[in-house]
Parts: C-alpha cells; structure tokens; sequence
C-alpha cells in the first residue's frame, strides 16, 4: 500500500491515517520517507484511533521516528466520522483538521444504520453511505487537497450494486482512479476474519486526471504470483453504465460481452423480468411444511437447484418442501410453469459465481402455484412463466463461462443480487429460443459444451 503513492514536489507532507489501529499503515509510508524515496522535507501525521487498547503500542511504533526532527506526530482518540464529518460540515465546535495531502487507511468494516448518529453526521457532511469503511474514505477524499493521494485497503462491495450508488459517483465525481490491486481469494489474503468477499486495494487522486488504470492481482498477501496490466478507464466504468459499476478486469483478453453485438438486449426489452424470490421463510413458518400435504404447493430452495435442475422434494432435508395455500401466502406464490433462476449466494471457493437452473412445472406434478423462497432470484413474466425453450436458453446463457467471467469483473462477493442480473446484456428472445431447443435435445450438459454452443451461436 505504501508502495502505490508516487514522489510529488509537496515540501511538507499531511498525512491521515484514520482507523490506525497499532500504526502499521503508517509505519509503512515512514519506512519510506525515512529511506528517502519519498523526499518530503516534513510530515505531520494525524492517527486516528478509537480503541484507547491500541494507544500504547500505536505511540511505541511512532516512537521509532521521533528521532527524525522533521516528524510531528498526533494520536487523536476520538472517532474520525464525527470528527471529519463535524469540520466539513461547518460545525462551530469542530476541532479544525488540516487539507492532508495524503491517507492511508485501512478502514473498520460494519454495516450504519439508517438512523444512527454516524449516518445522521455523514448526511450533514454530504455524504449518502451505508458502510464504515465506505464513509472513511469518502470523509478522507473530502479532507485531501487537489492533487492529494488516498490508498485504502476496502471491501470490493462498493463497485457495484443500487447502497453503493451515492459512494461510487462521490469517488468518481471526485477523484481518479490510478491502481486497483485484487486480492483474488477470499479466503488466504485474510484467513483469520470471516471474509465474505474480494478485497481491493485502491489509489484514489483527489481532482485527478482521469487515465488509464493499472490493475494488479494475486492470490493471497504473499504477493508471490502478483501480476499487473493497464486498462482504459472505459474497460473499468463502461461508457453509458448510469450505475457506474466498477469492473476488476483480471486478464487483458477482451470481456466478450461488453462488445458482443448479438448480446445488446435489455430485460425489459426482452419483455421479461428478474425478482428475488418472494418467500421469506421466518416471516410465513406456520405454514411450512416438511413434506407436501393437502392443500400445500411446492417451496423451492437454493438445495432443491442440481445441476441445472430441480430435485424435488427431498426427504428429511433441513429446509420445507413445501407452503401451505392461504389467503397470507398466496400473494408470495406464481403460477406454474417453466422458470429460470439463479441461486443468490455462492459459497467462498465456488467454481461459478453465477449458477442457474431451470423450473420444470412437470417435477411438481399437478401444483397450480410454485413457491420461490428469498435465496434464488427468479425470471418470469409477470409473475407467470416463460416458453420452455426460453427458460432453457436463458439459463444455458447464463451458466456459459463468458457470464461468469464478465460478473466477477464488477462482482466481488457471494451475493448476486437481481439488480446485477437485471442490469447484464442479452441475446435476442430468438437466440435464446435456439440456444434453449439445442439444450433440450441433450442427453447432457457440460461446461464445454455449453460454451461451444454459445460460442457458435455468437459466430
């Protein structure tokens, strides 16, 4: 992280270290200063700090460049959003806090209640986020000077998704993206915290120029296999993208899709939509049941999808089989038919990101109603289902390599969301159609011949 901040002619260097635990981060950027390749004459640095637990060992590792007469450090014990939010704000009572010319930061993790003080001051200070460590650095973007430098290590939530909207606009409107290192498991960079997500390391320039960006992955914090390739920003946020998603390409070989001419339809073009599924099981437990009885239609989890399938039911499983009809639950019920869903969670190592399966109203018997429960998102029509060769080709598309490779371009997490899916790019309704009919005429699916058959279709 300290490596990322390139030499600049600043005299005296401000530098913010908000959230900095036993100093660290800091620690790092001096190491470097010290050694002379970053020639500032003078660094002041404020250290932000709540946890009074860390003060000691924070002040012992600053302690090893007080000898250096040009360093003045502050430990500042209080809580940086307040105190960032308060002084942007304009509050008559702040503690004035200097334009940093640098920050490094490697922000706590924890979702802000809508209605808590963190969210209340963050408002006043103009800035709409749902996470610590979003509202860290866009508090220390809002602190920098022009031509200021931000590294943080972060989540890679933010780059896409409808919370993290107001956050990616304020970095985009603000700064420039210059370097994105990909942490590519999410299991070894961080083996003692129970990461549910990549992680980035980002260089932020307030007021920048915005040109390529360089991006680097590897595998773990070994750094051994570490690779790095410039992108033009329009491979990062796509032209016209209105959501302004940030893509992590990981490889310089084209994302097919972004450019592919027979996938360029819309869902709503294609008269069709994609909702999370409406059941939520707490909220209707009287009516589940374990097996199916009278009066009851099928309940269909993330377990019941099996290779491209459903298997239902399934004796003795932890989850119901099936719902009751009532009038409280027949609002959360569709009609029979042929669907196409998508599990909404993978687990951390999963091979595919995105896994879809068809519905097949013939696995169910006689059942006027189907039941889809919160963990899958579902494509219909109106609530009602699709042309068999339809959902089958939706879902082919959707399990070819080339998805997956172009979701986990601004997909970092376990989560897809409806959004991330109502967003992607299409082939027209008559490929689909033709993409479904060939899947229906095979004995069985694999990846590579899923991936021929796409492949052919887009020749």
């Amino acid at each position: 992280m300290a490596s990322l901040f390139t030499p600049g002619s600043t005299d005296c260097c401000r530098l913010l270290d908000a959230g900095a635990g036993v100093g660290s981060l800091s620690s790092a950027f001096l190491d470097r200063w010290v050694s002379g390749d970053l020639t500032f004459n003078r660094v002041e640095l404020d250290a932000f700090e709540i946890d009074q637990t860390l003060h000691s060992a924070l002040a012992q590792t600053l302690t090893n460049y007080q000898q250096h007469p040009n360093f003045c450090p502050t430990i500042h014990p209080n809580d940086f959003i307040h105190a960032a939010a308060d002084w942007l704000s304009g509050n008559l009572f702040a503690t004035a806090l200097p334009q940093y010319t640098h920050a490094i930061l490697n922000p706590p993790y924890k979702k802000i209640r809508s209605d808590s003080p963190h969210r209340l001051a963050l408002r006043r200070a103009g800035v709409e986020t749902v996470n610590l460590y979003s509202a860290f650095v866009a508090l220390a973007l809002a602190l920098l000077g022009d031509g200021g430098q931000l590294v943080a290590i972060i989540p890679r939530s933010f780059c896409n998704g409808p919370y993290y909207r107001p956050f990616r606009q304020l970095v985009l409107g603000q700064a420039a993206i210059h370097h994105i290192h990909l942490f590519e498991s999410r299991t070894q960079a961080f083996k003692d915290d129970a990461v549910l997500q990549e992680n980035i390391i980002i260089r932020l320039e307030r007021g920048g120029s915005q040109g390529p960006v360089s991006v680097s992955t590897s595998t773990d914090d070994t750094f051994a296999d570490l690779v790095t390739h410039q992108y033009p920003f329009g491979q990062i946020v796509l032209p016209g993208d209105l959501e302004q998603f940030i893509h992590v390409p990981t490889s310089p070989d084209n994302d097919v899709l972004t450019t592919a001419m027979a996938v360029q339809h819309s869902l709503a073009q294609l008269g069709l939509k994609v909702s999370t599924g409406p059941v939520v099981d707490f909220r209707v437990k009287p009516y589940l049941r374990a097996m199916p009885e009278t009066n009851t239609v099928p309940l269909i989890y993330p377990m019941h999808c099996v290779d491209g399938g459903v298997v239902w039911p399934i004796p003795n499983a932890k989850k119901p089989n099936a719902i009751q009809r009532h009038v409280d639950t027949d609002k959360w019920l569709y009609a029979s038919g042929f669907y196409c869903v998508v599990r909404r969670f993978s687990a951390k190592e999963e091979r595919r990101r995105v896994m879809a399966c068809v519905i097949d109203p013939a696995t169910f018997g006689n059942a006027a109603m189907l039941g889809f429960e919160n963990h899958l998102n579902v494509f219909h029509v109106n609530r009602a289902g699709l042309p068999r060769p339809l959902a089958y080709g939706l879902a082919l598309f959707l399990n070819t390599t080339a998805i997956d490779d172009h979701f986990r371009r601004f997909n970092g997490h376990t989560q897809v969301n409806a959004t991330d899916l109502r967003l992607i790019k299409y082939p027209s309704l008559a490929m689909l159609t033709r993409l479904g009919e060939w899947a229906i005429a095979q004995p069985k699916l694999t990846q590579t011949t899923i991936d021929r058959q796409f492949e052919a279709e887009m020749a």
